[in-house]
């Protein structure tokens, strides 16, 4: 996940202290709402300023009363993830409180005009966004639009449209091949283990893809957590027992990198 923090992109601190939530039912997928222009897309440099704009306008607004930007988590064109919020802070943008605590917010930087349709990164950015909230902010499996429960066009029809699908990474999120025996893309020389803090990279997320191509039941989200080790210690027993040797430690090395490549399904 290509992570902006607010320091990084320059926010202001908040009125007050944002309320505390442990855990949600799920996130909540906006828009802006406003003309964004088409020509963001070549023009990432511009991202941040947008983000500071959003939280501007979110605090200068009386009528709402925000204490600061209401989302979660912004998504520019080019797959970036700006922290708004952030982790186990209630959002403002919802509709109501009872809605604000049971979903949280990401927001796609899409409007009404200009820039209507999200770019294949940022709906990548926006499942990096979402599966970040439910690893580490607690969130639930539900994956809404705005619009589900409040009366509004919000998140505008095609990025609603891809909530309804299921929010699917675009290409149906296989960067792995076929799940039978195949070539292995080269190690990328890092060890994937359970550390502390989390281990989060591309080399992870691939190599999740590809197991859960191979059908074992992993989230790919490029995070390796507990379930990563345990699915990996699984396979490297499975492995094991027809006729590929692995040391059953719930680390990708070399060996079971390529084996989860390789290794014919039995």
């Amino acid at each position: 996940m290509k992570l902006v923090t607010r320091a990084e992109w320059g926010a202001r601190p908040p009125k007050q202290s944002w309320t505390y939530v442990a855990s949600t039912q799920g996130v909540k997928v906006h828009y802006e709402g406003d003309p964004v222009p088409a020509d963001l897309v070549s023009h990432h440099e511009w991202c941040a300023g947008r983000v500071r704009d959003i939280q501007a306008a979110h605090m200068a607004d009386t009528s709402q009363g925000w204490i600061d930007i209401a989302y979660n988590c912004v998504v520019c064109p080019h797959a970036y993830v700006f922290e708004g919020r952030g982790l186990h802070h209630e959002t403002g943008a919802n509709g109501n409180q009872p809605l604000n605590v049971a979903h949280y917010a990401v927001c796609g930087m899409v409007g009404n005009s200009g820039l209507t349709q999200p770019t294949n990164d940022m709906l990548n950015g926006i499942r990096d966004a979402i599966e970040w909230l439910q690893q580490q902010g607690g969130a639930g499996p539900e994956i809404k639009g705005h619009r589900d429960g409040y009366p509004t066009d919000c998140p505008g029809d095609p990025l609603y449209a891809w909530v309804q699908r299921g929010a699917p990474r675009p290409g149906g999120g296989s960067r792995g091949g076929s799940a039978g025996g195949s070539a292995a893309p080269p190690w990328p020389g890092e060890y994937l283990r359970l550390q502390d803090p989390l281990l989060n990279d591309a080399n992870v997320r691939d190599w999740q893809q590809r197991m859960a191509d191979r059908g074992w039941p992993i989230t790919v989200d490029g995070w390796y957590g507990s379930e990563s080790r345990s699915i990996c210690e699984q396979f490297q027993q499975d492995s094991t027992a027809h006729g590929w040797p692995l040391t059953v430690d719930g680390i990708v090395g070399e060996q079971t990198w390529n084996a989860t490549w390789q290794r014919p399904v039995s």
